[in-house]
């Protein structure tokens, strides 16, 4: 009997936090790291499901893309399809705060507080990872400073398996570039780096680098 596909979910592009409905704060993640690894998944035979936020990229063919906006609407996409996966590959770039209150309509100028009180918005990962029963789980750590140390905190924090990390700036790239320079750590002690390379070969290299683990704990099980 054939074998059923891999079931991949996977997160990508920035998320929106809306102080009224024509203001918001954001980041400059163009979801190319996720598009390239949704199209890797793809050719690798695996079922993807993609959970993008606002993007200026096509979809990758043979990708099912779930659209959406706030970091309320990238969990409860996650964490409706968490449970039927067997990987969560979580590049998407959240935004980790929001304005606790949103104004109904625009607010003009000369009423605008220029002190706006904030509240953190969900941690998606960290959250569904905390019930994490065959999935294998990969979050991404995109840092100015320290980047393999704060990258070794998510890795035990989120109860993550993988974390892919990489710095972001204007004189590294990152964010909106075609390349990437990234370290791979593992909870087993993983620590393997790749780049300056095209974020398309990043994917590549990376779902046959899962691929790998899925089968072995597939033969193993």
């Amino acid at each position: 009997m054939k074998a059923r596909p891999i079931r991949c979910l996977i997160s990508a592009g920035p998320t929106r936090e809306f102080f009224d409905p024509v203001r918001y704060v954001s980041n400059p993640s163009s979801g190319k790291m996720g598009y390239a690894l949704a199209a890797a998944a793809v050719e690798q035979g695996w079922d993807v499901h993609l959970v993008s936020g606002p993007v200026m990229l096509a979809p990758p063919p043979g990708a099912r893309v779930e659209w959406v906006i706030t970091g309320s609407e990238m969990f409860a996409a996650v964490d409706r399809a968490f449970d039927d996966c067997d990987i969560l590959i979580m590049t998407a770039a959240l935004i980790d705060f929001r304005p606790k209150e949103i104004a109904p309509k625009k607010v003009k100028k000369e009423a605008l507080h220029m002190v706006i009180e904030m509240e953190p918005v969900v941690d998606v990962l960290g959250t569904v990872a905390r019930r994490k029963k065959h999935q294998l789980v990969v979050g991404f750590a995109a840092e100015t400073d320290n980047v393999e140390a704060y990258a070794e905190r998510k890795l035990r924090s989120k109860n993550a398996d993988y974390i892919v990390a990489n710095r972001i700036g204007a004189a590294v790239g990152g964010f909106e570039s075609d390349e990437n320079s990234i370290l791979l750590l593992g909870r087993d002690g993983t620590r393997e780096s790749r780049g300056p390379v095209a974020k398309t070969k990043l994917g590549v290299w990376l779902v046959e680098r899962f691929a790998a683990e899925l089968d072995q704990r597939s033969v193993s099980a």
